[in-house]
């Protein structure tokens, strides 16, 4: 069997101000709320999937509530998570948006030979809006959404984390994920510095869904995680059956890994790549509809049945956020 990995599942980062965050990327970002559940493993926390309208694999991005000091920027982690709009019309559309909602901004430029727009959430998280033209799957617009169904926000991609030294990472992302490299182009952030593209999943879906970004900065010290930082990036396996030989293909190269996990929704394995960053390989199903009406997503706590046990104990530990 050979292994692809299709595109990024979904990324996950911190806030400690979830209130905000909720009201911040379902309204000024327009995302739908897919999935109000708690961090399964650390029920004291909400865990919020924000994403298309139906929670396409690929299209969310998730925060995990913790009360913690802003993240100290740095290497050894996720520095910029890329999402997908249709076209360069769209940039200008968000432009004028974040303008006028006063949100944290920059001008439109070419990024590795892409038009992006980069922002910022009232966190810091750094963000950038990259048109697909219409690469990767397609999503389902949201009806609730306050952004016109052709500006919504499609997906994920492409990811950027920076790294010390880029020989182990390389290796890892080559020859046991089967990443392949594409281009190289200067840092626009230090232009002494280089970004390295690695693209998965085949070459003929190719596009920004299925982009990894790897700057190397040997300048920089490591990042302190926090508020306004990523915990970890997952990507996609179509189903089950790759699912478990990616865990015998980890094996076989001696890689340490968190061993299978059921999260539901989705099935997890995690491990850090050389340089520390936390990597998930997440199926694509079942999907957030497997235990709410589709037409629902989002309006109330669903914990995984595991959990169901202690419903009452882990409502009574959080706060509202509506």
């Amino acid at each position: 069997m050979t292994l692809q990995l299709t595109g990024f599942h979904h990324l996950t980062a911190v806030s400690a101000d979830i209130r905000e965050n909720k009201r911040f990327y379902t309204q000024d970002l327009g995302m739908r709320l897919v999935k109000r559940s708690v961090n399964q493993d650390d029920v004291s926390a909400y865990h919020l999937f924000y994403a298309d309208s139906v929670g396409s694999p690929g299209s969310d991005i998730t925060f995990f509530d913790w009360k913690v000091p802003r993240e100290r920027r740095g290497n050894n982690t996720v520095t910029r998570t890329g999402l997908r709009v249709q076209g360069e019309a769209s940039l200008g559309y968000w432009k004028a948006r974040f303008a006028e909602l006063n949100v944290s901004h920059g001008d439109i430029h070419d990024r590795g030979g892409r038009p992006v727009l980069d922002f910022e959430d009232h966190e810091g998280q750094r963000l950038s809006l990259t048109p697909d033209g219409g690469a990767g799957d397609a999503p389902v617009a949201w009806a609730g959404s306050p952004v016109p169904a052709e500006h919504q926000i499609r997906g994920l991609g492409p990811i950027t984390m920076t790294v010390p030294n880029l020989r182990n990472t390389d290796l890892v992302l080559q020859r046991v994920m089967n990443l392949r490299p594409l281009r190289d182009y200067p840092n626009p952030e230090s232009p002494t510095h280089t970004v390295h593209v690695y693209e998965m999943g085949d070459p003929a879906q190719a596009g920004p869904h299925a982009e990894l970004h790897v700057a190397v900065r040997p300048d920089l010290a490591p990042a302190s995680p926090g508020a306004g930082g990523v915990h970890h990036v997952a990507f996609r396996t179509p189903n089950d059956e790759q699912y478990h030989a990616w865990t015998q293909h980890f094996r076989h190269f001696g890689l340490q890994t968190s061993g299978e996990v059921d999260r539901f929704w989705f099935r997890s394995l995690y491990f850090r790549e050389p340089n520390g960053v936390l990597y998930e390989i997440a199926t694509d199903g079942p999907g957030f509809g497997v235990d709410e009406d589709m037409h629902t997503l989002g309006e109330k706590v669903i914990l995984p049945p595991f959990l169901e046990g202690r419903r009452e104990q882990i409502l009574a530990g959080l706060k509202p956020i509506d």
